[in-house]
């Protein structure tokens, strides 16, 4: 899992109503972040009526604070006791600079409390601040419900959602990727574009295969890298029934592909998986590739770069592994359901039992022999969130849909990695997805963070994004 995210915190006050308001809610709010494990950096009583920001003194104090603290801050919470000073708010962010998330909370009114002594007007104060960003070009985030309680459970789920949106976009911030091969030529839909991708800060490194099968050969059978990496395989996988050559063959190639990563200060990968692997080397990649991204590090088949890029962004919202899969079936007479494959490269994340096995798909044109190092079984149940980058180069932007579902229990008799999906207005979604122009690839994550993914990388990387069902 991530680390907790820390936030620069914002305690909106306004002078005519009670300072006590300011007081009190400064002192709940630190309380709940403590609660959930969030870190705080905020104003204390020391520094300003109540840890409060009201004046452009006050304002210049705390963006102070946030610049003193700026590698440490993943997003910041403004957090509104009463109505606030909506100009505070926003010379406080525009003077900070951070470029990071920022979550507008209010708290409610009782209707039993409503005199001058006890009122908040937070519900008013809140469009007021959202006003004064929108003129200031600053872009921020929204609670589920206008108003609520730091202790409700529904801003404490706008908490979670809010962390993971923060966790997305500082991880997109000058992310460096791999593709290791060249596309199959009979992909023309995994296509990207390199120089869309660095505009929005993903570079790319390239590496192609006559260099992994060259440095392959310079390596012997005992070399301790090899050793090291055969044990992790044996380890990951059950293998019986896969021949002893493959798996040393499979373990060099994870022994080049991890020295590439790690000189390239590599995020992610994308890798060229069939047919010359097979035909030239007699494996497939598919069994490090799972490997890779059961540790985070995601790894996509195909060269399907761009689509590795949902993975991480899936992964980076959850903390957790993601795959990539087809969408590939439909599921009986139900609509909403479809069945998801791939042959498979799946993290053992995923599944429920899992197995080491050939490519069946291939093994006809090339041979079983050749095909060994596919990762098989059926997925796990549970909650399903999905996304789908592209490169849009006909229009010179990079684009996304995103949303969520389950994986369910059906049980189905297949090869490679599946599992069925249920999905609200899955075709709806089939729909969009054709007229759009995406493509047949999917990145899945066992987690519910559409809401953050839609956030990230609609409203603050800038991309287009249809969120499924919102």
């Amino acid at each position: 899992m991530s680390k907790p995210a820390t936030f620069g915190v914002i305690i909106g006050n306004r002078g005519f109503f009670p300072d006590i308001l300011a007081r009190d809610g400064r002192e709940e709010i630190l309380r709940t972040l403590e609660k959930e494990g969030y870190g705080n950096v905020c104003l204390s009583p020391q520094d300003t009526k109540y840890g409060s920001v009201e004046t452009l003194h006050d304002a210049t104090k705390c963006a102070d604070l946030f610049k003193q603290h700026r590698d440490e801050i993943d997003g910041v919470l403004v957090s509104l006791p009463n109505f606030g000073d909506e100009r505070a708010v926003a010379n406080t962010l525009r003077m900070a600079g951070l470029e990071v998330p920022v979550l507008i909370h209010a708290f409610p009114d009782e209707p039993n409390k409503m005199l001058i002594s006890s009122r908040r007007d937070s519900f008013c104060g809140k469009i007021s601040v959202c006003n004064n960003l929108w003129q200031y070009g600053i872009k921020f985030s929204l609670t589920s419900q206008h108003t609520s309680a730091p202790s409700s459970p529904g801003f404490l789920s706008d908490l979670r959602a809010f962390a993971a949106t923060c966790r997305v976009v500082k991880g997109l911030k000058n992310l460096r990727v791999g593709v290791l091969g060249a596309r199959p030529a009979a992909f023309n839909t995994v296509r990207f574009s390199e120089k869309l991708m660095e505009r929005h800060g993903i570079s790319v490194e390239t590496l192609d295969l006559s260099e992994v099968f060259g440095r392959i050969g310079r390596l012997s059978d005992d070399d301790p890298k090899v050793k090291a990496k055969l044990e992790s395989i044996h380890g990951y996988v059950a293998t019986q029934g896969v021949p002893a050559a493959p798996l040393v063959k499979m373990a060099k190639f994870g022994a080049v592909v991890d020295g590439w990563i790690k000189d390239n200060a590599l995020a992610g990968t994308s890798v060229q998986c069939w047919t010359a692997m097979e035909e030239f080397f007699g494996v497939v990649p598919c069994t490090l590739m799972s490997m890779m991204s059961n540790n985070l590090m995601p790894s996509a088949c195909e060269t399907d770069m761009i689509g590795m890029i949902g993975m991480y962004v899936l992964q980076l919202a959850a903390g957790e592994p993601s795959a990539i899969v087809d969408w590939n079936n439909n599921y009986g007479e139900d609509p909403d359901k479809a069945v998801i494959f791939h042959c498979s490269n799946l993290p053992k994340h995923f599944f429920e039992d899992f197995k080491m096995d050939f490519q069946e798909i291939i093994a006809g044109s090339v041979g079983k022999a050749n095909t060994f190092g596919t990762v098989v079984g059926t997925l796990k149940a549970g909650p399903l969130t999905y996304c789908r980058v592209s490169t849009d180069d006909l229009h010179g932007k990079l684009r996304a849909y995103c949303g969520e579902g389950e994986i369910t229990s059906d049980k189905l008799q297949s090869f490679g990695g599946y599992g069925v999906v249920k999905i609200p207005s899955l075709q709806a979604l089939l729909q969009y997805v054709c007229k759009h122009g995406y493509e047949h690839h999917v990145a899945v994550n066992r987690s519910h963070y559409g809401r953050a993914v839609a956030d990230a990388l609609g409203n603050y990387k800038g991309w287009e994004i249809h969120h499924h069902g919102a």
